[in-house]
């Protein structure tokens, strides 16, 4: 099965290869987050997983929100790992700490993005979701990977720091209401301190093993 940046990755698929496996079955191969993994990010002080939605801000930019969940099954919360723009990136390579990336949105098929915008409730710097409908947006979807060590650790708190503007991509613990009541706000902040370490958490992991199988998944990154 090929998959190809130019076409929109088939969710109903993915969506049922996490839900059925969780996907912690490539954890056991493989303790590093890689080119081409989908995965759920985990605010370690909130608890909550980063989610996008087709729901745009009322203020600033008007783009595609961003916000943060509790839920756990929600499969808003998918994200795929992907080399910066124009960048390629070899699938099941590991992520380097200091590589550029962006956070693929699955469902809606835009990039995790921010720029100099306020964010509706803390008036921190706004995060949203951007891209064409081939999911190609701009430099502003461009995030340096912060960890420790070589790379990066599914097991590890990482922090993402945002190419253009040096934010950090956190929760500023404000809660949002109608119509997406319950859900956190999602920030860039100018500090690495509250809210702004990650951890992977649910997700399919692809491994290097995997990349001479004949049971492929090929990603153009």
């Amino acid at each position: 099965m090929v998959f190809h940046s130019s076409v929109l990755l088939d969710f109903a698929l993915v969506v049922s290869l996490l839900s059925i496996i969780d996907l912690t079955l490539g954890a056991r191969n493989n303790q590093y987050v890689t080119c081409g993994t989908v995965l759920k990010l985990q605010n370690v002080d909130y608890r909550v997983r980063l989610h996008s939605h087709d729901v745009k801000y009322g203020t600033g930019s008007g783009q595609q929100s961003v916000t943060a969940t509790e839920l756990q099954e929600d499969v808003n919360s998918h994200w795929a790992i992907k080399a910066a723009t124009g960048k390629h990136c070899e699938r099941g390579e590991p992520i380097k700490c200091g590589e550029t990336i962006r956070l693929h949105h699955l469902a809606t098929n835009k990039n995790l993005h921010s720029h100099h915008f306020q964010s509706p409730l803390s008036g921190n710097q706004e995060i949203s979701a951007y891209g064409d409908d081939q999911g190609e947006g701009d430099s502003g979807d461009h995030w340096t990977l912060i960890c420790s060590g070589d790379s990066w650790l599914r097991t590890n708190p990482v922090r993402l720091q945002h190419k253009d503007t040096d934010m950090y991509l956190g929760v500023s613990g404000r809660t949002f209401g109608r119509p997406i009541n319950g859900q956190m706000e999602v920030v860039g902040l100018p500090n690495p301190y509250s809210g702004t370490e990650w951890v992977a958490a649910e997700g399919l992991f692809i491994h290097p093993t995997e990349k001479d199988s004949g049971a492929r998944i090929h990603t153009e990154l």
